[in-house]
Formats: structure tokens, sequence, C-alpha cells
């Protein structure tokens, strides 16, 4: 793009930009979005095929999930790129309906693309389509009923219209029962559900069917020391956010050590002071520790002669779900550890899950962590569970909350068009 001035060119883009403008440029942009709706277009609904996606090292991933599809895709058109947008929000807002949105989105800007050919201003399409999106919510409202909490029945079936097409047909039911089950633990008492506090652990070997929930945490660890105990029955937990190891001094310091005394005294002292980190834990009380951080290898033998069960680097998250399911503290000073910073569980336990030790923290007095289990046969087969899962908890996570809901299989959006049509006669 140039411009003249006085017989002098001025560029105003760098050499080799290209500036589309008018109708060129609102088909081009139309026509790239429509591209992108007719990608998912055909996963839509309960007769929706997957779509197998390869990316640039070989990697396969297989789904049926709107926004995974449109995640993996290398798209690099700007309107392309706003539709994927889109589904993005779609999933963070609702968790569900990504695909209907992308759709439905294709639509009205191929009917925009008409109204434009008629010489209708954009703007006046645009205010338009406001116009239509707020009447049409109050048609919803108008449509919806109302739901309970407790209605387990209706929420099991909204949860299945979540999973429908995407791989968990076979074992719906037991899937939408865990799904209702998992947010019904994890409301708070205002009715809010915050789905984080659900942990979903996936695991390749045994059957769809053996997916179950833990009224509690389930952690990716195992106890630290063979001679700890493998099952602590009555825990009483310890959440600490310090290392559990001798300190190392702030500035660089060097010592001089000049006879083996003086080195057997230093390695006294650092065992000492070991010593004295678990022994305030064992005044605590506490029989089972889980540690953020590290644990030193003479700390393991005195907290596994003490009978302690203990496990060290603790992912931050997972211990924000011990401490919601337990009541315990998150202790970050080892001179804070007491009585009251304790939590409780009824068991905690290490089992073996897919050929890997982890670590269960059961029967907690009033779970407001869960944790559930996602077996299958192979990798992509667990990959496409979870996301239904993650699509089914927050949905009905969102009815909880909400407590409204709408019938489905297109029967909502087919009378909302027949109302805005009519209401469009009256505008």
């Amino acid at each position: 793009m140039s411009q003249q001035l006085g017989g002098q060119q001025i560029l105003i883009l760098k050499e080799g930009s290209t500036r589309t403008r008018g109708r060129d440029a609102q088909g081009m942009n139309i026509t790239a979005a429509k591209a992108v709706a007719s990608a998912v277009r055909t996963t839509l609904g309960p007769k929706g095929m997957d779509k197998m996606l390869v990316d640039t090292i070989g990697d396969v991933v297989i789904t049926n999930d709107g926004v995974t599809i449109l995640k993996e895709m290398d798209i690099e058109h700007p309107a392309a790129k706003m539709m994927v947008e889109v589904a993005k929000t779609q999933d963070d807002e609702v968790g569900d309906g990504t695909t209907s949105a992308v759709v439905i989105a294709g639509e009205l800007l191929k009917k925009a693309e008409d109204l434009l050919e008629q010489d209708v201003h954009p703007t006046v399409i645009a205010h338009g389509y406001r116009q239509a999106a707020e009447k049409a919510q109050e048609f919803l409202k108008d449509i919806a009923f109302d739901l309970k909490a407790t209605d387990k029945a209706l929420l099991k079936n909204i949860a299945g219209t979540a999973m429908t097409g995407k791989g968990a047909e076979a074992s719906k039911d037991k899937l939408c029962d865990l799904v209702v089950r998992a947010v019904v633990m994890v409301t708070d008492d205002d009715g809010k559900v915050d789905i984080e506090n659900i942990k979903v652990e996936k695991k390749t070997g045994g059957s769809i069917e053996d997916s179950e929930i833990v009224e509690g945490v389930l952690i990716d660890k195992e106890r630290v020391h063979p001679s700890m105990p493998r099952k602590v029955t009555g825990a009483k937990i310890l959440l600490l956010n310090a290392a559990v190891e001798f300190k190392k001094t702030e500035v660089d310091a060097e010592i001089n050590i000049t006879s083996p005394d003086q080195l057997q005294a230093f390695l006294d002292e650092e065992e000492r002071m070991v010593k004295g980190i678990v022994d305030k834990i064992v005044k605590s009380g506490a029989n089972v520790l889980f540690c953020q951080k590290g644990i030193d290898d003479i700390a393991q033998h005195y907290l596994a002669k003490a009978g302690i069960f203990a496990t060290r680097r603790v992912k931050k998250s997972d211990m924000e779900k011990l401490a919601r399911a337990t009541g315990a503290s998150l202790v970050s000073s080892i001179d804070a550890i007491g009585k009251e910073e304790l939590g409780k569980a009824g068991l905690v336990e290490e089992r073996k899950v897919g050929g890997e030790e982890m670590t269960f923290v059961e029967q907690c007095k009033n779970p407001k962590a869960v944790s559930i289990i996602v077996k299958g046969g192979t990798d992509h087969v667990v990959d496409e569970l979870e996301r239904a899962i993650h699509d089914a908890l927050r949905v009905v996570g969102v009815v909880v909350e909400d407590k409204k809901v709408v019938a489905g299989g297109g029967a909502p959006e087919t009378e909302l068009s027949l109302r805005l049509r009519e209401y469009a006669a009256t505008v």
C-alpha cells in the first residue's frame, strides 16, 4: 500500500503486505469461518462421526469433541481463529455444545452473506442479530423448566446427552451415575459447584465398566519408604508445605574440618535436626503425612519407625483437594505443626491401579473433593472417555447451579426459530 506525495512514493505498510477491503474482505472472512464450521459439522449429534487428527510429529487424537478438534487444527486465518475462540468460550462457560455453537455461527454468517449481497449494511445485520439474541434469551427462559438438585434421574439424562456420540455409549449408565454422584458430593451449601474439586484420573487397562468413584482424593504418589504401613485406618492427616530435611545456610559458607571427629559431629547434628522435625510431626499425633516438598532419607527412616505413612512432592492442586476433603490446614512452617492443623479420613491406603501404585484417601466425613478413575482398553479410548466425562461434569455442574433445563435434540432451537420468525414480522 502506497501513496504519491509530490511525485515521491510513500510506503505505509511494509513491502509485500496485501490489503483487502470491502466486499472482497467480507467474502474471504465469511468463507474462512464457514470452512471451520463445515469441518466440525459432521461430528454433530448422536450419528456424528469421529475425527482422526495427526499432528506434525505423528501423534494421533481420535475425538468427536468440537473444541478438541479445533484446538488441534493449525489454523492461520484470523476470521477462522475467531470461530475457534467461539468454541473455546463455550467450553469454558458450559463445557459442552461447542460444535453446535460453531455450526450456528457458521449458519449466521452464511445468512449474513446473502443479506450483504442485497446491499444490507453490516452494522444493520449485526444489530438485527443482537436483537434476536436478546429475544431468544427471553424465549429460552419461558420454555425452560425448573430442576431440583435431588432429581438424580433427570441429572443422569442431562449427563447422558453431553456424553452421546463421544465413545461412551456402551457404559453410559455407569458413567452418568459416577458423574452425578461426584457433582452432588462437591456441591457447596450455597448451591455453587466447582468442578476443579473433582479429579479425573485416567488409567489404561481394564474395562470402562471398571471405572469407579473415590469418595475422597486419589494421589498419583506412593509412600516414600517400604517399611511404612501400606494401610492406615482412622487417619490423622498432616498437610505440609515445607521440606522435611536439614536446613541449608542462606549464604554460601565453607566449613573447614581438621579431624574425623568434627565431621562426625557435623553429621550427627544434621541427623539431630531432622529427627527434631520428625519428633514434632509425631508429637502432633499425625499418622499420615502429605508433603509438598522433599523428605530426607534420614527423615524417611524415622517416619517409618514411627509408623507414619508419608508421600512427598505432592502437587499443589492435590494438596488443596486434600485440605477440602479432610478438613486439614495447609501448614507452611515446621514450627506451626500442631494437633489442631490435622485433618481426618477413615482410610488412607496404597493400592495398585493399572500397574502403578497410587494413594487413596477415603471415608472422609464430608468429602467436598472426590476423584473418578476412568479405565479403558487403549490410550485413545481413555482420552476420549475423559473428554466425555469432563463435558458431562461441566454441564451437570452448570445445571445444578442454574436450576433450569430445556429439552434436547434440537427442539429448543426449532422453537426459537419459529418464535423469532413471528417476532421479526412485528419489528
